[in-house]
């Protein structure tokens, strides 16, 4: 299955939910925002939401520094 990530294509298997993507990429889900087909999905929805063919997701991540 196949989604855009960041304006990036990515391949992803079927049944695939947002946290999961998150943590394949790296990201701490506690640090990310995600804009899900321009709509701001909450964090406690991460782990509920799978994605399907063609979703649109833009992550931001949160650096903490001084």
């Amino acid at each position: 299955m196949r989604v855009v990530v960041n304006n990036e294509e990515t391949v992803c298997e079927a049944g695939t939910s947002v946290l999961m993507l998150i943590r394949r990429l790296g990201l701490n889900p506690e640090r990310v925002v995600v804009e899900l087909n321009t709509a701001i999905l909450p964090a406690a929805a991460f782990a509920d939401t799978v994605l399907a063919e063609g979703d649109r997701l833009e992550l931001l991540q949160f650096v903490g520094g001084g």
